[in-house]
């Protein structure tokens, strides 16, 4: 990837923003407020879009995905150096099915334990890889609100790395989620849908007519569109999943397929995924109150556009955006402004996001909502280092690991929880001070490549400019008491880092 431009010219203008922002008027406490639910976490670049922009501006060029999702150049370099990222997943199932036939090959014993070994540790590479690339994309993506937005799909869309070969597919799961963060929610769903780690992981690729698995025709609709309690019954999630049948992937083993000559026109592929009519059950189904005739891959559009279009859908797609973005309870009144917006438009998420991010109830409870793992390591990371292009994205992956939510970790499909309540435990806090000391001391081979004895780089400077305008103004008087006592820069990071008011925004 490469700086366009039009990036550069952004960056210029950014940058000769903040010089000046001493100069320009103070930020209001709803001004940082705004910004601290719009991103991850305040860094020089984000509060310089904010000055440039204004917050209509900056919040419209984010919903039209106007700003890009180009990386500084060593962050891009270090992504598309991933095997995960630059080889295609079917180069990558194609050879995995080879070595798995292969060992199969070989006799018990040492040397079929060590080849198996080899298969688990490039699978298990190749997973860490797409963790490593969405950590440095919630880092680095210079289009903060979709960031969020990609993690929060991912999250929703949740699916378990360690089953079965989800893990080879993750990077291709992450693109795919990226493409539609901010499009119609309809085709997210689709494009789950169709997505190799969303039909291996809740197994509609074994799903086929005499052999019906319901397990994500169900999820489909408690999990991903219209929530529990929202008027279905095991009816309609039975009759889902035989519409879902014969929904699929692909083969990579390179084999011809034979279609019977009347189906094979109902054949349907994109990439990895196939409708295979030859396993789909072509009765007429009743989903929802409606009739939907048997007619192959055209039932599953039905079916879809049939349950995204439902009431209940707009509430719980909208309950649960201001539920991450506003409060663990968020305001009924503002919910239900989403959702009528939300069936109003079609199920487009940028228009929904943008009723969210102009109400009063995105900043009426400022400092209140407790940040989850992701949200902690990242925000401290954008603040310690401001930019500077880590090397070893390793440590990110470990801290989320010992904060108890690894990325695509959550074994059940339902995502980690979103409430504070989930993440603010005793044990949870002092973790969170160790790693906050790691950031806060330089202590943490953030800049120290992978394989290197190099010694990493020094501790960061969080008494910047960016502090002085952005964080000190704001600062509760707990928090100051405590950097009062610090006894070196070092202690003074680690201080502020772990204090309440970086704990919550």
């Amino acid at each position: 990837m490469r700086l366009t431009a039009l990036t550069l010219s952004l960056s210029l203008l950014l940058t000769s923003t903040l010089a000046h922002a001493a100069t320009k008027t103070p930020f209001t406490p709803n001004d940082i407020a705004w910004l601290r639910r719009d991103s991850f976490g305040l860094n020089s670049v984000t509060v310089a879009q904010y000055r440039a922009l204004g917050r209509n501006a900056l919040l419209a060029k984010q919903l039209n995905n106007q700003l890009g999702d180009t990386l500084p150049a060593p962050i891009a370099a270090q992504i598309d150096h991933y095997d995960a990222f630059h080889t295609p997943l079917d180069q990558l199932l194609s050879s995995l099915q080879q070595e798995q036939q292969q060992l199969r090959s070989i006799p018990d014993g040492p040397e079929k334990q060590a080849a198996n070994k080899a298969i688990q540790q490039r699978g298990n590479q190749i997973g860490l890889q797409a963790q490593q690339a969405e950590l440095l994309h919630a880092i680095y993506g210079p289009n903060q609100l979709k960031e969020q937005l990609v993690w929060f799909w991912l999250n929703h869309f949740s699916v378990y790395a360690a089953k079965g070969r989800v893990r080879w597919e993750l990077a291709d799961y992450e693109d795919t989620i990226r493409a539609h963060a901010l499009g119609k929610f309809r085709d997210l769903v689709m494009a789950t849908l169709q997505s190799p780690a969303m039909l291996e992981f809740l197994d509609n690729a074994q799903n086929a007519k005499g052999h019906v698995n319901e397990n994500y025709a169900r999820e489909l609709m408690e999990l991903h569109t219209l929530g529990v309690n929202a008027g279905y019954t095991q009816q309609d999630v039975q009759q889902l999943a035989l519409i879902l049948t014969g929904v699929g992937i692909t083969p990579v083993d390179g084999k011809p397929q034979n279609f019977n000559p009347k189906l094979a026109p109902l054949v349907v592929r994109d990439g990895l995924f196939e409708f295979n009519p030859q396993r789909h059950d072509f009765s007429d189904k009743q989903l929802l109150g409606k009739t939907i005739k048997g007619s192959g891959y055209d039932e599953v559009q039905q079916a879809v556009d049939l349950i995204v279009k439902q009431p209940a859908c707009a509430q719980f797609i909208s309950r649960k955006l201001a539920a991450y973005f506003v409060a663990d309870n968020p305001p009924p009144a503002l919910v239900n402004k989403m959702a009528r917006t939300f069936q109003r438009t079609d199920g487009d998420i940028a228009q929904v996001m943008r009723v969210m991010f102009q109400s009063p109830e995105l900043t009426s409870g400022a400092g209140k909502k407790f940040k989850d793992p992701m949200q902690f390591v990242v925000s401290s990371v954008r603040l310690a280092y401001d930019g500077s292009p880590i090397v070893n994205a390793q440590p990110l992956v470990n801290w989320l690991n010992q904060l108890d939510q690894p990325l695509f970790g959550r074994i059940t499909p339902d995502g980690w929880p979103l409430d504070g309540d989930a993440w603010s435990s005793s044990g949870q806090m002092a973790k969170r001070f160790d790693i906050a000391h790691a950031i806060g001391t330089g202590n943490n081979q953030l800049f120290t490549p992978v394989g290197s004895s190099a010694r990493t780089a020094g501790f960061p400077m969080l008494t910047t400019r960016l502090y002085y305008d952005a964080i000190d103004p704001y600062l509760s008087k707990a928090t100051r008491d405590a950097l009062a006592k610090a006894t070196s820069q070092q202690e003074w990071n680690t201080f502020l880092l772990s204090s309440p008011d970086l704990n919550y925004r």
